[in-house]
């Protein structure tokens, strides 16, 4: 018997709403065996982040391939990676490995809004990392970032995708969460098939959006890890987040942005 294998390569959280201990969750929840190569421990809350220690490149490294070489993955989720020298080495450390389900969250910014991305290394995140995944998860302010250009209309999302997705080479996840429609529409470019997915949910009504990013694109990989097809895993992990968000709005905890409800499933 084998189970479905997780690495998350990410920094971490000590509130426990996103980085690796939401991907660790999310992972469990979406029934995978989840496992973590840490990039950052992160001196973070729900309200703000106050400070970022790096781990050394070349221990990330070594914590990759300690869990490939060993237990190996069916999908890799990629968080947060800091600077230039740490994307270059994690891309370095992959190619050694044959896992076709990477998938790339390029966290930029905090939910609170404080930034985690050095700015010299956003080029190369666009220009070594992008390339290497299967599906990248940006939101809005991210998608600005790696375009140069500001998104203010759901209209725009579909040329969005397109322009993100390395010449139709990498699909591409767009989250529409920070617009201002009560209806939201996540656009999926689905590059293996050239093809556009809409995903439509209600905005819901809360402060606990911390970590949203980290478990949606958890999802993504768990659920490719499992063997769904593109399409059918992204709709899987919206459908999955959504209900992290629904059943997670009105629990207190935390004075910010509190975390989503990763056990839904399994306790209220």
């Amino acid at each position: 018997m084998q189970y479905k294998r997780v690495l998350t390569i990410a920094g971490s959280d000590p509130g426990g709403g996103a980085g690796i201990q939401a991907d660790l969750k999310t992972m469990s929840a979406c029934g995978c065996f989840g496992m973590s190569a840490i990039t950052a421990v992160v001196d973070e809350n729900t309200v703000g982040v106050y400070g970022v220690h790096p781990i050394p490149v070349s221990f990330v490294q070594g914590q990759i391939r300690s869990v490939l070489d060993d237990i190996g993955a069916d999908a890799i989720k990629i968080g947060m990676l800091h600077s230039s020298e740490l994307i270059c080495a994690v891309k370095e450390t992959l190619s050694g490995y044959n896992i076709r389900n990477v998938v790339l969250d390029p966290v930029m910014v905090a939910t609170s809004g404080d930034k985690l991305l050095q700015d010299e290394a956003i080029s190369t995140l666009k220009n070594e990392l992008i390339p290497l995944a299967r599906v990248v998860t940006p939101n809005i302010p991210e998608a600005e970032i790696l375009l140069g250009e500001k998104i203010e209309r759901q209209d725009d999302l579909k040329r969005v995708v397109k322009q993100l997705s390395c010449g139709g080479q990498v699909s591409v996840l767009l989250k529409a969460g920070h617009l201002t429609e009560q209806v939201l529409t996540d656009v999926f470019y689905n590059a293996e098939t050239d093809e556009i997915v809409e995903l439509t949910s209600q905005r819901v009504s809360t402060r606990n959006t911390h970590g949203t990013g980290c478990t949606f694109s958890s999802a993504v990989a768990s659920f490719l890890a499992h063997g769904l097809l593109l399409n059918d895993a992204v709709r899987r992990a919206k459908s999955y987040i959504n209900q992290a968000i629904v059943c997670g709005k009105d629990y207190e905890i935390g004075k910010g942005h509190g975390p989503v409800h990763h056990f839904y499933n399994f306790w209220q």
